[in-house]
């Protein structure tokens, strides 16, 4: 025994390595914005402040603009995550259950989407924006988010319906539901896990997104997002990094409450809808 926790020792090591190296940095942005301003611009850093306090957290919320930009983020994200869940429920539920031609081909071409690096459709997306008068619209960046979660969406619930038996629909049927029907009261809560799943990566990824949110909205300032927001903390705050701090970890925070809330079943989500289908 004691020889096969010597052999797992670098394996342990290796994993406490890199868990700091990850932590660190939000450690250090969490820290920063409880530090007084004295210990953030000291010569020696502070690892472990004993003094705290709440001032660059006032700072921060009583900026200019700061829960005008926080209710765009709100509303563009969820907003895009609702949006992204109505269609690929349909669109999962007809590669899983029904037969047509070119399911396979529709399925690919998902694949192919989610594969596709979002950076290489920033102009393309740019382009027809400015053409068709979208820009400085938070509608285009809900539907521009909408599109990036959607591929990811239909081949996670796509995965769960495959691990539905279509038995349990057509029983229901036979006891008298519709199909719509025996999907609503039999399948869909068996997809409850998927929903949280897809719903929380939509979330982070709508919620964090900053190129297409900085490159769409360039004229009408009051419809930022808060990712471009902070970008400019250099004109919002100067030189105050408690403040900037601070307002990143109040950024950060819903995605990862709703992260910490819902870990255990977006686990079992995305290795369900990972494996099945």
């Amino acid at each position: 025994m004691r020889h096969v926790k010597l052999r797992r020792l670098p394996l342990h090591l290796t994993a406490l390595a890199v868990f700091a190296i990850t932590l660190f940095p939000v450690y250090w942005m969490a820290v920063t914005a409880f530090k007084p301003t004295a210990d953030i611009t000291a010569d020696t850093p502070v690892f472990l402040p004993t003094d705290l306090t709440l001032e660059h957290f006032r700072t921060a919320v009583g900026a200019d603009g700061f829960a005008r930009f926080w209710r765009n983020s709100l509303l563009v994200t969820v907003s895009a995550v609702l949006l992204s869940l109505l269609v690929a429920l349909g669109a999962a539920f007809a590669v899983a259950r029904m037969r047509w031609r070119g399911r396979r081909a529709f399925v690919l071409m998902v694949f192919v989407a989610q594969m596709a690096p979002w950076e290489a459709m920033l102009i393309p997306v740019y382009v027809i924006a400015r053409d068709a008068g979208m820009l400085d619209r938070l509608s285009t960046l809900t539907l521009v988010y909408f599109m990036v979660t959607l591929p990811f969406t239909v081949i996670v619930l796509r995965g769960f319906l495959a691990g539905v038996p279509v038995e349990l629909e057509e029983a229901a049927q036979v006891d008298g539901c519709t199909r719509a029907g025996a999907f609503r009261r039999v399948t869909f809560p068996l997809l409850a896990p998927g929903l949280l799943a897809t719903s929380l990566f939509g979330f982070i990824t709508a919620w964090n997104e900053f190129a297409f949110a900085n490159m769409l909205i360039v004229g009408n300032q009051d419809d930022r997002t808060l990712p471009v927001w902070l970008s400019s903390f250099s004109n919002t705050f100067g030189t105050d990094w408690g403040a900037t701090m601070a307002a990143a970890t109040l950024f950060a925070l819903p995605a990862l409450v709703l992260f910490l809330v819902l870990q255990r079943r977006v686990a079992a989500g995305f290795a369900t809808g990972a494996v099945k289908g």
